[in-house]
């Protein structure tokens, strides 16, 4: 049984709440807005009704079967145009920030940028869950460097297999301190960290399902072999290999990704990436709350299961609970820093519409090793 939802963490947006209607539209955005019980309930009601008619198991199975094929598609059509880099990252986890202090800020959020989240994982060029072209995000990543090849799974099974972990013979073997970003898509987490970190120690490992975005990354001019990785990888294949052993890493970031997986596999995941943390290590998470707008928005025959849809895209997303979230890490044996929702009002004054947005935030630390 579920533990009972703590009281959700709350911070201010600047100093402003949403009280006036009438002025909706001279604003971007409100944090933390409340929700009304018809709100809420209206909400639920939204969901019940779209996800009444399930796909047939055949064709369940088949965007299982072939997601990999369905990620490739999304990064050859959009490239490294659809999300903005997350320079939010260093204010929401500072972790990943120069002079890090793993205590910082274990229970306070922050400010965060509401045009880059939006930006991000925004609903500007998504509706009901179709994504379309839309125009490109700005400051597009330069790809130029089109000597770099790319790592399959099928080459870095046999590459991985002549390291020999045990004596340190692996990428970034000599650093002081390692991140993983799983989920890495073009870039967007991983190239914000490498220019803005500049610790010495500092090494960056970055994997994705999709072979297309790894290229992406691989072949992007601010990729730099001496204090990054990239590789193809998949989470729910135990014959996928890591390039690092067992309880190497400080950080593990899932931004968006956990959502991705079919859910009777996401344990076994996090199981994984709990396994490749040090003591004391962190995994960093942000991911689609419950009744968030972009679930609100999927029409009837787009539901597999509960609270679980495919975009018209063949992607697939969940969205989460607390809870759920809670459960899962902990499972893996990992301690409670931070989980937090942010209900999240944006405006797009051009068009006079509100925007909804639920997401949920995580920090969980193993747990550091017992004194002798």
């Amino acid at each position: 049984m579920a533990a009972p939802r703590e009281a959700p963490e709350r911070r201010p947006f600047g100093r402003r709440f949403l009280t006036d209607p009438a002025r909706l539209f001279q604003h971007n955005a409100w944090d933390n807005v409340e929700w009304s019980e018809e709100q809420e309930a209206s909400a639920r009601s939204k969901v019940q009704e779209n996800s009444s008619q399930l796909l047939p198991e055949d064709k369940q199975e088949e965007y299982e079967v072939n997601a990999k094929r369905y990620w490739d598609d999304f990064y050859k059509i959009h490239e490294n145009g659809f999300f903005k880099d997350r320079h939010w990252l260093f204010t929401e986890f500072p972790e990943l920030a120069p002079n890090r202090n793993p205590s910082q800020n274990g229970n306070s959020v922050h400010e965060l940028s509401n045009k880059e989240e939006s930006n991000n994982e925004g609903l500007g060029r998504c509706e009901n869950g179709h994504c379309s072209l839309g125009t490109r995000a700005e400051n597009q990543l330069n790809l130029i460097k089109s000597t770099a090849k790319i790592c399959t799974e099928e080459l870095a099974a046999q590459n991985y297999s002549e390291l020999n972990h045990s004596d340190g013979d692996y990428p970034g073997s000599s650093s002081s301190y390692r991140i993983l970003e799983v989920g890495c898509g073009a870039g967007n987490t991983v190239f914000p960290i490498l220019q803005t970190n500049n610790d010495p120690g500092l090494f960056v490992y970055c994997c994705d399902f999709s072979t297309t975005a790894v290229d992406l990354v691989q072949n992007n001019a601010e990729y730099d072999s001496s204090r990054c990785f990239a590789f193809v990888h998949d989470l729910c294949n135990d014959q996928s290999p890591f390039p690092m052993p067992d309880e190497s890493l400080d950080v593990v970031i899932l931004i968006f990704v956990l959502s991705a997986i079919l859910p009777e596999k996401m344990q076994h995941v996090v199981d994984r990436l709990s396994r490749l943390l040090k003591p004391g290590g962190m995994i960093l998470l942000r991911d689609y709350g419950r009744y968030d707008l972009a679930q609100l928005r999927f029409k009837k025959g787009q539901c597999l299961s509960d609270n679980f849809y495919v975009r018209g895209d063949g992607t697939r997303v969940y969205f989460f609970t607390q809870d759920e979230l809670h459960d899962l890490l902990t499972t893996a044996g990992l301690e409670k820093i931070q989980n937090l929702v942010d209900r999240r009002l944006q405006v797009n004054r051009g068009k006079q519409m509100t925007m909804y947005r639920v997401w949920i935030q995580c920090k969980y630390r193993k747990p550091a090793a017992a004194q002798p």
